[in-house]
């Protein structure tokens, strides 16, 4: 059985940070790159950074410079070291697990709550 799970979200003040995590069971997580996505009030699912499996890394144009993801394949979990946070940064976060291998698979966790508010 695949899981996903984030963890790290909370309330945080204009400026601070906080890192998420999202452990993985059920997948070999060294092969899969992983994404984390975000969704806003009101607003539709974007892509806020993503890692290959080779290491590799890129990051929507709102968050480059604050945001930085990274990977421990032993411990089968990606993050999402998150800081100078802003209002604008508050969504649900989801954690994402993607490869293609004879097909497309595509895994998400239950999201995890971060609210940027003074």
């Amino acid at each position: 059985q695949v899981q996903l799970v984030e963890s790290g979200g909370g309330l945080v003040q204009p400026g601070g940070s906080l890192r998420l995590s999202c452990a993985t069971s059920g997948i070999s997580f060294s092969i899969y790159g992983m994404g984390w996505y975000r969704q806003g009030p009101g607003k539709q699912r974007e892509l806020v950074a993503a890692i290959t499996s080779d290491g590799s890394t890129n990051y929507a144009d709102s968050v480059k410079g604050r945001f930085t993801i990274s990977r421990d394949n032993v411990e089968k979990t990606a993050y999402l070291q998150m800081n100078s946070l802003k209002p604008e940064d508050t969504a649900v976060y989801y954690c994402n697990a993607q490869v293609i291998a004879r097909r497309r698979y595509d895994y998400w966790g239950q999201g995890t709550q971060v609210t940027v508010s003074s």
